[in-house]
């Protein structure tokens, strides 16, 4: 009798295991947004699987999912809450997960409850299964000139590790730039850091705001992300207040020769390269990140948008995700944001 109940739990678990490999498998398109919230999107791709996150203020939340088309479906996972009472116990903002030589990290920006002391931090697991396993909290990531900072982004290049992010010039809200440092290890910067982008045109200063009414708004460069297309290099960041509905995404183009640190190699583009769009009814697009298709041959792009104008920085910012293509120099081009009345192919499995 116990055989017989084994033989036909067995055969469930099968039926139900191959239906759900069917669903993802039987799922060809899907429209925008991905969630209903999520700003600040994030995913890493490894053995199979997508990781993914957002912003949620007080904790970081893991998603699994082999087809990030179907993310509201994926397994999830809050790996680690802010502790009460520390530098870093609130404004949990911009998590990223990275797989680096065979651990686990999670970089965040936190602060004590004032914007003020915003600074990166980072947590480490040895599992191979970011879900598993236990995250230490490792502590705060600094240059040598400990200022404010949010919006890590770590990456390697030519066997060599680097940080950039978004920070203050000095120890108060003048505007945010740009600056990217070496790292000694994946939980430590070496030396300082280099500025390598501040917000200079048109499209980079809306939101600027000095009233006795509304707190003091700044220009705004961050969220820096890398992305690299055969031999050329790049980093896509965001521009403009969240705040608004001109916040769009700017493009630094490498041209120097090996030394990322050379400030004079990176070139700024004229115009952004992703912003809002009245007629797909698609606001303050911003805040991106890049993934690749299952099987490697397409290059796409996460963000975060507004469904409505006048939605600023809240809940109502939701991840978005479309194809992006490359030009005959080998430069990156997204093209308008999707409607969300449009339906996309999945990324190619």
């Amino acid at each position: 009798m116990k055989r017989k109940k084994s033989i036909v739990k067995q055969t469930l678990l099968l039926v139900l295991f191959g239906a759900a490999c069917n669903f993802v498998s039987a799922q060809k398109t899907f429209s925008n947004p991905i969630l209903d919230y999520g700003p600040d999107p994030y995913s890493t791709y490894h053995d199979g699987y997508y990781y993914y996150t957002h912003t949620m203020q007080d904790c970081l939340v893991l998603f699994k999912t082999k087809n990030l088309a179907d993310l509201k479906n994926a397994e999830k996972k809050t790996i680690w809450t802010a502790p009460k009472n520390t530098d870093y116990s609130a404004e949990i903002w911009a998590p990223e997960f990275h797989f680096i030589n065979g651990k686990w990290y999670v970089y965040f920006a936190a602060d004590n409850g004032s914007n003020d002391t915003h600074r990166i931090y980072v947590l480490e697991n040895n599992s191979k299964d970011p879900m598993k396993g236990k995250w230490i909290f490792k502590g705060k990531i600094a240059a040598k000139t400990d200022k404010w900072a949010i919006d890590g982004n770590v990456f390697t290049h030519k066997k060599q590790l680097y940080m950039i992010w978004s920070g203050w010039e000095g120890d108060t809200n003048g505007q945010q730039n740009i600056f990217i440092a070496k790292m000694k290890s994946p939980t430590e910067i070496d030396g300082d850091r280099v500025l390598i982008s501040s917000p200079t045109h048109a499209w980079e200063l809306h939101g600027a705001l000095h009233d006795d009414v509304n707190p003091p708004q700044v220009n705004v460069n961050e969220g820096p992300q890398f992305l690299s297309h055969q031999d050329k290099v790049f980093i896509v960041f965001s521009a403009s207040g969240c705040w608004t509905d001109n916040y769009s995404l700017g493009l630094l183009s490498f041209t120097g020769k090996d030394n990322l640190l050379d400030a004079s190699g990176w070139v700024k583009s004229d115009q952004p390269i992703l912003l809002q769009s009245d007629k797909n009814k698609v606001y303050a697009p911003g805040h991106n990140s890049f993934f690749k298709s299952p099987n490697g041959k397409e290059d796409w792009i996460l963000y975060h948008a507004n469904s409505n104008p006048g939605e600023g920085c809240g809940y109502k910012r939701s991840p978005r995700m479309q194809p992006i293509v490359w030009d005959e120099n080998g430069n990156p081009v997204i093209g308008d944001p999707i409607s969300e009345a449009a339906s996309l192919a999945v990324p190619a499995m």
